[in-house]
């Protein structure tokens, strides 16, 4: 039996983040968004549409 070994290194590359303000219905509406994002992996990233700051998860 081989042991299973992680996918990842173990010095992972630093996430990227980006912040987005997406306006919806001609303008009426509007809500901030938070990507994160792995920029070694296309299907590597995370958006959230629940936070306006991070200090604000606290």
């Amino acid at each position: 039996m081989v042991s299973a070994e992680p996918n990842t290194p173990a010095q992972p590359d630093p996430l990227e983040s980006h912040s987005y303000r997406i306006t919806v219905d001609d303008g009426r509406e509007s809500f901030y968004a938070l990507s994160l994002e792995d920029a070694s992996s296309e299907e590597a990233w995370l958006m959230s549409d629940t936070v306006v700051a991070l200090d604000n998860m606290r």
